[in-house]
C-alpha cells in the first residue's frame, strides 16, 4: 500500500488525459485495481526493485488505461505521461510493456499468459524463502484460454497458498461451467470468494478472504461504465 498522491475520484480525469486509439477508455477494471494498490498490496514506488514485494500481474492488458491511472495516483508514473499515452513516442502503450512502464511486473499483449507467469514466480519465490504474494488480474474471456486451465491445476495441485487471482467477469466468455466461474478453480483446490467489482470494502473483504493455504479466487463483476 502506498501514500497517495491523487485520490480515487481523480482517476477517471487521469484515464480521459489519454486517447486509446485502439481500445478506448474502459474502467471495470479500475476499482479493483485500485483496491489492490490502495488497500492490499505491500509495495511502493521506493520498493518496486525489492524481492519481498508483492507483485500485481495485469493479464487483462486491453484495460491498460486503468492500470496506468492508478500506477500514476500511487506515483510509479508521472502524470504528464498520461497526456501522450499511446501514441507512438509514448513508453505506455496499448498493453503495458514491463521494460517501459515503471511499476509494471509483466508485459501484457497475449491473453491467458498472466496466470502461468504468476504460478512459475510463485514456485520460484517459495524455493528462495521469499514471503511475498502474487495477485493476477484476468478476464473471464480468458478462462477460455488452455494456458489459464493448466496454471489453475498445477497451482492447486502444489498448494500456492501465495498467489490470489481476481476473475473481472463482464459475462465475456464463450464458454460457461457448470457452478459458474468459482467452480473451474474449486474443483482444484482453490478457496473461491464472489463479490461486487466496484464496491471497494467488498474486494478487500473477498481478496483477503484467502487461508494462505491454497491459492485464493474472487470472481469480481463488473461492466465498464465509459
Amino acid at each position: 500500500m502506498t501514500a497517495a498522491p491523487y485520490t480515487y475520484d481523480d482517476l477517471l480525469p487521469l484515464m480521459r488525459r489519454a486517447v486509446d486509439p485502439l481500445y478506448g477508455p474502459e474502467d471495470s477494471t479500475l476499482d479493483v485495481i485500485w483496491t489492490l494498490y490502495d488497500r492490499i498490496l505491500d509495495v511502493t514506488p521506493a520498493t518496486a526493485d525489492d524481492i519481498a514485494r508483492d507483485r500485481f500481474y495485469l493479464s487483462k492488458g486491453h484495460n491498460a488505461h486503468a492500470f496506468y491511472s492508478v500506477l500514476t495516483a500511487k506515483g510509479f508514473i508521472p502524470a504528464e505521461w498520461m497526456d501522450t499515452a499511446f501514441g507512438p513516442d509514448s513508453r505506455l502503450g496499448t498493453h503495458p510493456d514491463r521494460t517501459l512502464v515503471p511499476g509494471a511486473e509483466i508485459s501484457a499483449g497475449s491473453l491467458g499468459h498472466g496466470l502461468p507467469l504468476a504460478v512459475g514466480t510463485a514456485l520460484g519465490l517459495r524455493a528462495q524463502g521469499v514471503d511475498a504474494h502474487l495477485y493476477v488480474l484476468i478476464g473471464d474471456a480468458e478462462l477460455d484460454e488452455g494456458s489459464n486451465h493448466e496454471a489453475i491445476a498445477y497451482a492447486g495441485a502444489t498448494s500456492l497458498g501465495a498467489l490470489t487471482v481476481i476473475v473481472l467477469d463482464n459475462d465475456s466468455a464463450s464458454h460457461g461451467w457448470p457452478g459458474g466461474i468459482a467452480s473451474r478453480f474449486t474443483a482444484h483446490g482453490w478457496t473461491a470468494t464472489d463479490t461486487d467489482g466496484r464496491d471497494h470494502d467488498a474486494i478487500e473483504k473477498a481478496v483477503r478472504a484467502h487461508d494462505g493455504r491454497h491459492p485464493h479466487v474472487v470472481i469480481a463483476r463488473a461492466t465498464s461504465r465509459i
